[in-house]
């Protein structure tokens, strides 16, 4: 508990806990097996706390992503379809194995077990490791900078319901700058399964600008065709 109350400390203490919303531009890069598949497509993403989600792709910001609650839309010239099912569950799972959901969710709930699991390197960094297990017997485990005391690393692991196999993700947070008395990463790499699958890099990051719940509403205006039936 002392290595987490030190931990959001260092990310800016009521500063960090009082995020309503969040502005980022910057540039995202896509791996599979490890390998890039990209050369980057630049980004700009809406975070409204707690479940307000939205993401603008390529120079024109001509495709979105938005998620809100528990729905997922895709916004291209074609109009507004339905986020893919395998899509919205992934963004969801990682909502609520957020770092910010865990901090501001997880640690206050009844039933939450904090365990101490010594010294570890993460980044190439020395840190201390925490695990985190709620009562729904969910997870995660924060490797935290040993001098800083800035989360380095955080790992979870879930069964998919599909071939019941168990899957681990990670990230790592790395460039911590001070923006508006907050200490913000200005790198995210995203594991699956220890290869690297996605990496962003920050160009600018801005909290608390007031966003509109208006910015995250779609409405559905197409999508796949109905089966034709015959008599």
């Amino acid at each position: 508990r002392a290595l987490l109350d030190q931990m959001v400390q260092a990310l800016g203490g009521e500063a960090y806990l009082a995020i309503q919303d969040v502005s980022q531009e910057g540039r995202t890069y896509s791996f599979y097996h490890g390998q890039a598949n990209s050369s980057g497509i630049v980004f700009w993403r809406f975070y409204k706390y707690p479940d307000k989600d939205r993401i603008e792709l390529t120079k024109k910001r001509d495709v979105i992503e938005l998620f809100n609650g528990s729905d997922g839309y895709e916004i291209t010239y074609k109009g507004t379809h339905a986020a893919d099912p395998k899509d919205l569950a992934d963004v969801l799972r990682r909502r609520q194995y957020s770092l910010d959901w865990v901090i501001r969710h997880w640690l206050s709930e009844p039933g939450v077990a904090l365990f101490y699991n010594g010294p570890s390197v993460a980044g190439n960094k020395p840190a201390e490791q925490v695990g985190i297990l709620n009562a729904r017997n969910q997870g995660v485990t924060l490797d935290i900078d040993a001098t800083t005391h800035l989360p380095l690393k955080k790992s979870f692991s879930w069964r998919d319901p599909s071939d019941k196999e168990r899957n681990t993700e990670d990230e790592l947070y790395d460039a911590y700058r001070v923006v508006q008395g907050i200490m913000t990463p200005f790198s995210i790499t995203r594991f699956y399964n220890g290869d690297m699958s996605n990496q962003r890099f920050l160009s600018s990051v801005s909290y608390n600008q007031g966003l509109s719940d208006a910015k995250f509403d779609a409405q559905i205006t197409y999508g796949p065709k109905p089966p034709v039936t015959t008599q």
